[in-house]
């Protein structure tokens, strides 16, 4: 058999296991973001892009094509008005894409058995487009490129929260040397999200995580999750999970 024969049949037998996972739509989502990312500029795998300062350019004019420029969002140009979709699958660099998939592969899965695999879809593309938006409507003027899944997957952590508050989540935590700790959900999540709010009223108009974005998407995952399912169930018996530090909708 041929090497692209062997890569074919290694490519449909993954397709067949994500398809007949418990959680495929999650497991495609992870899939279609590291490809992107591998194709892309960003990776720094690409020769075509060149090194040094060609792929710096490279990598600029990437961001702007794909990412979500606030100042150019309201202008009314078709091209701009479909960026909050095409940035949910663009990464700004390895620890963006790492950082993000990991939380998209920790809680995911179970939300998206809670929701179904039609709804899960529908959900996570709509909060990750109103989260850019809503940053975006906060930070008009700002030219900075915004990309990245983080809304949408904080719009999962806030689901999460709501269905299975009592979720056992393996946390690292710095000030106990990262010694992994359990913690319940109720727990982990709101203070993470209570770290990205103070970390959003820290944060500059240069360069840097859209701490915004993240607490957009927690409040509308949280809020649709109340909302559509009424008063959580009791998952008491749920998987451990680890629950490293986020990393957030890049701004290159």
């Amino acid at each position: 058999m041929s090497m692209i024969g062997k890569w074919s049949a290694s490519f449909v037998r993954a397709g067949r296991s994500v398809a007949g996972s418990s959680a495929p739509v999650t497991y495609s989502l992870i899939a279609l973001c590291c490809a992107v990312f591998l194709v892309g500029p960003a990776s720094g795998l690409g020769p075509a892009y060149g090194t040094g300062d060609d792929l710096l350019a490279a990598q600029r004019a990437y961001f702007r094509r794909w990412g979500v420029i606030p100042a150019e969002l309201f202008e009314g140009s078709a091209g701009s008005a479909l960026t909050p979709a095409t940035a949910l699958f663009v990464h700004g660099s390895w620890v963006h894409l790492l950082g993000n998939m990991l939380f998209l592969y920790v809680f995911g899965a179970m939300t998206e058995e809670r929701m179904g695999r039609v709804q899960f879809t529908l959900f996570y593309v709509g909060c990750g487009c109103l989260a850019l938006l809503g940053y975006a409507a906060v930070n008009a003027d700002s030219g900075q490129s915004l990309v990245g899944a983080s809304g949408a997957i904080s719009a999962v952590l806030g689901a999460f929260l709501y269905l299975f508050p009592r979720a056992r989540v393996t946390s690292l935590l710095p000030f106990l040397f990262f010694l992994p700790v359990r913690f319940p959900a109720w727990v982990v999540l709101p203070f993470w999200a209570a770290l990205q709010w103070l970390a959003a009223g820290r944060a500059s108009d240069g360069p840097g995580v859209a701490y915004l974005a993240h607490l957009v998407g927690f409040g509308l995952g949280f809020g649709y999750a109340s909302v559509r399912y009424g008063r959580p169930t009791s998952p008491t018996r749920v998987k451990p999970a680890p629950a490293p530090a986020p990393e957030g909708e890049n701004q290159p």
